[in-house]
């Protein structure tokens, strides 16, 4: 066992409805973190990450339409306040809508930043900073 490893996560997947524009709105978004795309199935799925495949956008694989979970959303770590601010505001104009603005987040801890958005299907998505990493 390696207790190396900086995560318990190795990936997450959710599902589109509108994969081209999905792909087109992550490709810009996370962008904003230094993500980029680190593997592609032709119209299928497109995985993003820094170093590896964490973040999948994909069509269900089943062929039933893609669906959230209330109570459900993704957040990542953006490297600055200003990343985060960037997120938020490339989201926007990608066709994202908001779920709360960029600010500080106190009841998530001292010197939590975040900002909030639906992306296109419906998936609530959040960049935030980690107080003391930037």
């Amino acid at each position: 066992m390696n207790d190396d490893i900086p995560s318990i996560m190795n990936h997450v997947s959710i599902g589109t409805n509108h994969f081209n524009e999905a792909v087109d709105f992550y490709d810009v978004v996370l962008a904003t973190i230094g993500a980029s795309r680190q593997h592609e199935i032709p119209n299928v799925a497109v995985a993003y990450g820094k170093l590896f495949p964490e973040f999948w956008v994909q069509r269900p694989l089943n062929g039933e339409l893609a669906s959230t979970a209330n109570g459900t959303h993704f957040a990542f770590l953006a490297p600055s306040r200003a990343a985060v601010d960037e997120f938020y505001t490339v989201a926007l104009q990608a066709g994202a809508t908001s779920d709360g603005d960029p600010g500080l987040r106190p009841e998530y801890g001292p010197g939590y930043y975040g900002a909030f958005v639906f992306d296109l299907d419906g998936h609530k998505i959040e960049a935030n900073v980690i107080p003391g990493t930037e």
